[in-house]
């Protein structure tokens, strides 16, 4: 006969092994299918792991800083941009797989088949700088003070419900939905602070106060700290020596330099004049102008600076003009049709741009998410289910932007967007494009740079054609933020950029819960059943071919409102350098450039070039 004591035991024994089973620990993970890197990887295949470390890099940022406080970042304040070296997630993304994380501050980590909590385990080794021990305490801190001070957090981690200590190194969290399968790399790109720091006193006797700014420096445990600021004006951060993570697989091969610098300015002109004067090593060119036209100066003719594009297969985007539908005069879709009508893409690209752009046709341009053509089989089932709610155009016309390359076709569009704006009660009298109500049509072009201005200035033009009353408003950085925040705005320009694997960032980006909350990614103020649903779809996904077909499914009907304006993108990251530095012969396939992670100074080089001052 079994006592009860024995079967309690055994019952225990069998619930202890089931749990086990459902939810393994894992040194990594994919969103979808297994991870490429098995436990005992030495190194990740696009790096040096003799990589040689030395050397200063030196990066130019447009605008200023006046905070060292990254608890905040976006909602008080301008970060300054180093921040990023100084703190860690528990886990880490690697760049020759689309979707995969490894274990950083956490050793290990486990989440059960229905993605409903996930645990970590952090490495017993990770230390701040100051020598104390990463712990649990760290991390539920964090999460609450993210969570309590950032609105796009609170949002982020809504479906957490609690995170509890389960040891000093372990930590979980637990979430009120099932089948989410991003919930557990979310957590794992949590950003840890020190509990201990923040609830101390500084120096000066003050008592630390995470809510609030300050340019005290940070204390971090990443591998490199603050070594001297002048407030907005520059910040360099040196090399932790004793770094706990320098041997960690993750981490072999890359963080090579031992200095990294930030120079700040306020106009882009005199950021790129910066660069040719070799006060900056390498830049990012987003302007299609500077690429062609900017570059032609001795030190580039000389072989000291190279130009030199990358392909970026790590993300789509969506770049548009965004139309604020919390305003009564864009909630009618064909005043926001008319409006895209009437953008003069074409002549912009071929007379500013140098024709080196191609117009944006989907809200994942450049992934094999975007949608096209028709819809055909699972991304048509999915579309069914949601009939009712999306606009029956989705199941019979394919998105097309119109195209405005010759005068003729200038001529047809800005007829068609004059019809679509009487429909929508808007006539023209006296030039003016009024509504019944004898209001005008008006609207404020809202940018912060001289870039924005020269696009608005013919998009005007068009605008003014038809009747509408427009103006170009170009305003500082804080006050852009400000505005943009509140959504004080009528159009401005918007970019969202999206992964192989998209999930619960939609909800910020397009979700009904996102429109009206203050700060939040969704600027046209979307609030959309037929969106919410797919957004769901994309979300619970099971498998690649579902997701990819959600994804289409929800890009398509996004097209179909005329939510935006669609600009214009590139598909590669074209950079310029000075030749100081080198790159393992292999590069990271979704990793662009991947600078400076993977990159180190080159002695040889820079003697040939010169070193940076």
């Amino acid at each position: 006969m079994i006592r009860p004591a024995l079967l309690s035991l055994l019952a225990c024994l069998i619930v202890s092994t089931v749990a086990a089973q459902e939810a393994p620990w894992r040194h990594g993970s994919a969103l979808l299918g297994e991870p490429k890197y098995p436990p005992d990887f030495k190194h990740f295949d696009y790096v040096n792991p003799d990589a040689p470390k030395g050397g200063l890099v030196r990066f130019g940022i447009q605008g200023t800083f006046d905070s060292f406080n990254i608890a905040v970042a976006g909602v008080k304040g301008s970060p300054e941009a180093g921040l990023g070296l100084v703190y860690e997630t528990l886990v880490s993304p690697s760049l020759d797989e689309p979707s995969a994380s490894y274990g950083l501050l956490a050793k290990e980590f486990s989440y059960p088949a229905d993605y409903s909590s996930v645990t970590f385990r952090l490495r017993p080794e990770a230390r701040w700088h100051d020598g104390k021990p990463v712990t649990a305490d760290d991390v539920i801190f964090s999460f609450d003070v993210l969570k309590a001070n950032s609105p796009t957090y609170a949002f982020y981690y809504k479906n957490v419900t609690k995170a509890e200590k389960l040891g000093d190194l372990e930590v979980k969290f637990s979430f009120d939905q099932t089948g989410n399968r991003e919930l557990p790399q979310i957590m794992g790109q949590l950003l840890v602070l020190p509990k201990h720091w923040w609830e101390g006193t500084a120096p000066d006797g003050r008592k630390r106060d995470v809510t609030q700014t300050g340019l005290e420096p940070p204390l971090g445990s990443g591998p490199y700290r603050l070594k001297s600021f002048d407030a907005g004006r520059n910040a360099t951060y040196e090399r932790v020596k004793d770094y706990w993570g320098t041997n960690l697989n993750l981490n072999v091969g890359q963080n090579n330099f031992d200095e990294v610098r930030y120079e700040y300015y306020r106009d882009a002109t005199v950021l790129l004049e910066a660069f040719k004067g070799d006060r900056i090593d390498f830049r990012t060119e987003n302007s299609a102008r500077n690429w062609v036209t900017g570059y032609d100066f001795p030190a580039r003719q000389q072989g000291k600076v190279i130009l030199e594009e990358f392909p970026n297969r790590a993300s789509g985007v969506m770049q548009a003009f965004v139309v604020n539908m919390r305003r009564d005069k864009f909630k009618d879709q064909r005043v926001r049709r008319a409006f895209n009508l009437a953008f003069p893409f074409e002549e912009i690209n071929r007379t500013i741009f140098a024709g080196q752009y191609e117009r944006i046709s989907s809200y994942f341009q450049g992934l094999d998410l975007a949608s096209s053509g028709l819809p055909e089989g699972q991304e048509r089932a999915i579309l069914e289910t949601v009939k009712d709610k999306i606009p029956p155009e989705v199941f019979t016309t394919a998105y097309k932007n119109p195209v405005s390359d010759s005068p003729e076709a200038v001529r047809n569009n800005l007829r068609e967007a004059d019809r679509l704006l009487r429909e929508a009660g808007w006539e023209l009298k006296d030039r003016r494009r009024v509504n019944a109500k004898g209001e005008t049509l008006t609207v404020e072009l809202l940018g912060n740079t001289a870039n924005d201005e020269r696009i608005f200035l013919p998009y005007k033009a068009s605008l003014d054609r038809l009747g509408i009353v427009t103006t170009v408003r170009i305003v500082d950085d804080v006050q852009y933020v400000n505005r943009v925040r509140s959504f004080d705005f009528d159009i401005t320009t918007g970019l969202w950029a999206q992964s192989q694997s998209p999930g619960n960032e939609q909800r910020e980006f397009w979700g009904s819960q996102a429109a009206q909350r203050e700060g939040s990614r969704n600027l046209g103020g979307i609030s959309d059943p037929g969106v919410d649903a797919l957004i769901d779809r994309v979300i619970f996904a099971k498998d690649r071919d579902e997701l990819v077909a959600a994804t289409k499914a929800l890009d398509r009907v996004l097209l179909a409102h005329d939510y935006v304006i669609p600009q214009w993108t590139y598909g590669k990251q074209r950079t310029a350098r000075w030749d100081r530095f080198s790159h393992p012969d292999t590069m990271p396939r979704y990793g662009a450039s991947a600078f400076p992670t993977i990159w180190w100074y080159d002695t040889a080089k820079a003697t040939k070039t010169g070193a940076p001052r």
